[in-house]
This record gives C-alpha cells, structure tokens and sequence, in this order.
C-alpha cells in the first residue's frame, strides 16, 4: 500500500505559503517521512500531520525555508495547541537540530549531515551521517510522557553494557542523542533470537527486582499491576464487547493469583518485540525504543516477545522460586488490557490531529483481551 503526499509549507518565518502537488510515495507508514522528504522536490522539513484518511492520502504540515513557485492555493490550522511536541512546532526541529550539531561538535564528530527519518506524536527521529556517508549517530526527541528514557539507557547500560544504545547527550525537551548501532532491525524474527533476546535482558530485570523504589525515584513510570487502571479503560466499552464485563470482574481473583505466582515487579521494556532489536553480523543484539519502559510484571515483556513454548520455558526457568509460566498464562488477556491503557495514555496526550494513529486501536486491544 503508498501513500498519497499533499504537503501544505510555510515559510521560516510561519507564513502560509501554499501546497506541493500531492505525490505518491511508497512506505505506507505515515510517520515515516524520510522518502517523503526525499521526493518532495523541495529542501522541505515535515512537523505534522495535518489529516489522514484509511485510503492512504495524508496531509502533513512542512517547513521550507525557500518554498518553490506554482504552490496550490492551501489553508491550515496554524493554532497552537497544549499537547503539540515541540519538535511539531514551526521552528521546532531547527533548533533540535542545532543542539545535537552542537553536541556532536564538541565529541569530534563536526560535519555530521542530518537526515529526518520520522514525525508523529511519539518521536521525532534523525540520522546524522559523517561528510562520507557512514551513520554517526541519530537524534531522537520524544514527547513529554517519554521523558524518562534517557533515563532508563542510563540505567540500563550501567548494568549491561552495550544492550542498548549508547547515550551520547540528552537535553530540554526530550532530546537525546544516540550512537548509531550497526545491524538491522529484527521484525519477524524467529524463536531462536526471541530466546537470545529474553536471555540477555534477564540479568537486568533481575538486578532491578531489588530496585523498584530507585527506578520509581529516578522518574521511571510505575506499571504496576492494579485493577483500576484496566477497568477504566474498559467502561465504556463493556457494553458493546462481548465478555469484557466478565473479564473485568474477575480481574481482582487474576491479580491475586499472579501476585501468588512470586515473579516480582522490576523494569520492563513495555514493547520488547523483535523490531525492537538490532543485530549486526556478529550476532550482537541492542534493544532499542524504551519510550514505554516502566516498572511492572517481567512477564509482559515475554508476552510481547514471544509466544513459542520454548522461549516460555527457558524464561521461565530463570526466576527461581516463581511460578513463572503460570503468571504468563494469567496475564494473557492482561497484556492487552495494559495495552489498551497505553493507547488510551497516548489519545489522552496528543492533539486532535494526531488521533488518527491510533484510532480503534484501544476497542481492539479489548477485543483481544476477551478472547485471549
């Protein structure tokens, strides 16, 4: 599937100038904009989006300092708005841009070349590449509910050097700058790298099971498990989903029995799925993405992860004097009751515009509560 481009540009100074042509491109992601960027034909900087439909055409808002002749006559909202990233704002990403060169300046890597990547309402992502072409390292800027994952890599690669990517600068405003990992994403990766993934990121879930109180301290959000949040997030859907009443009811007797089952709370990723990790040839894995991190249930990462018995056992089989793969069966329909609470987070802190990313997308992960 592509997507049908229109992008509405306004100047340096904020003044609406006009539309492109609408153009295709074809990833279908609509905060992917690094081919849209790249065909635009025009030195263009994409903030947001501006309006979607499912039939793939997308509206976005662009900055161009030198917008070209012949534009479309184009109106767009151009209201501030309280929950809009700052990297969204009209000037925005120049001045992300201009902190990390600078940090980059003063560590030798001067002449990195930026390459915007991706713009939606969780991150804004660039890739610097050296004068000769080779990525140096990326600008990643997220919005204010992701603050802690500077954080998070901190604390994580004091524990397990080299699991995550390597933190060269964090700044105001949910800046952070990252060393460029080497590899390549790993979606749809099999069993035997879910089971080296699950093994490698043990020993940290096992030395922050004795330091909830320092994460928590340290600004890393609390996912513990308690049914309120679970239930809210079901009301006003209890009526139109078959079955989701009882689930609901019978969340207090399911907490109980994990709580029974011993795995203690500790950091967990939140989205530990393969695409979340990078390999390179020499089969070295760097879990990336920890926007959603937070202090839970080990055992909804090894749901996110992988549903082969095998990787169950073998995860299970580390935390001694746990009923581990109990918990996992009794949390199945919990995950995606958690996962519908941060969908519901997300809608509840973005602007209206940005609703589109995740529409139906709480109702579904209800739908898969019920029937897991």
């Amino acid at each position: 599937m592509t997507r049908t481009v229109t992008l509405v540009l306004v100047d340096a100074e904020g003044v609406l100038r006009g539309a492109l042509p609408p153009f295709p491109v074809g990833t279908p992601w609509w905060q992917e904009v690094a081919e849209v960027v790249a065909v635009a034909g025009a030195d263009v900087t994409v903030l947001r989006v501006l309006h979607g439909d499912p039939s793939g055409a997308v509206t976005y808002l662009a900055s161009c300092a030198a917008p070209p002749p012949g534009l479309l006559p184009a109106e767009a909202d151009l209201s501030p708005h309280p929950l809009r990233a700052p990297y969204a704002e009209i000037g925005g990403p120049e001045a992300s841009l201009a902190w990390a060169s600078g940090a980059l300046d003063r560590i030798g890597l001067t002449g990195a070349v930026p390459h915007q990547q991706r713009t939606w309402n969780l991150s804004a992502i660039w890739r610097f590449d050296l004068p000769d072409g080779t990525p140096a390292a990326w600008l990643k800027q997220v919005p204010s509910f992701f603050r802690h994952e500077p954080v998070v890599l901190r604390m994580v690669d004091e524990v397990a050097p080299g699991l995550v990517p390597y933190l060269l600068a964090s700044g105001e405003q949910g800046r952070m700058l990252l060393a460029h990992v080497p590899g390549e994403d790993r979606y749809g990766a099999g069993p035997a790298l879910c089971a080296d993934i699950a093994e490698a990121f043990h020993p940290v879930q096992e030395h922050f099971a004795d330091r909830v109180a320092e994460l928590l301290a340290a600004g890393v959000p609390d996912k513990r498990l308690s049914v309120a949040p679970l239930a809210d997030v079901a009301e006003p859907y209890l009526a139109e989903i078959p079955g989701l009443a009882e689930l609901i009811d019978g969340l207090p007797d399911r907490l109980a029995a994990v709580a029974a089952c011993g795995l203690p709370d500790t950091l967990i990723h939140g989205d530990l799925h393969p695409g979340n990790v990078r390999t390179d040839d020499d089969g070295n894995l760097v879990i990336v993405d920890w926007g959603d991190s937070g202090v839970g249930n080990p055992a909804l990462d090894v749901l996110r992860l992988s549903d082969d018995p095998e990787v169950l056992r073998q995860w299970a089989s580390r935390w001694s004097g746990c009923d581990a793969l109990r918990a996992v069966e009794l949390l199945r329909p919990v995950a995606e009751l958690r996962a519908a609470v941060t969908y519901a987070d997300f809608v509840a802190n973005i602007e209206p515009a940005e609703w589109p990313y995740h529409a139906g997308d709480v109702a579904a992960r209800l739908r898969c509560a019920v029937d897991r």
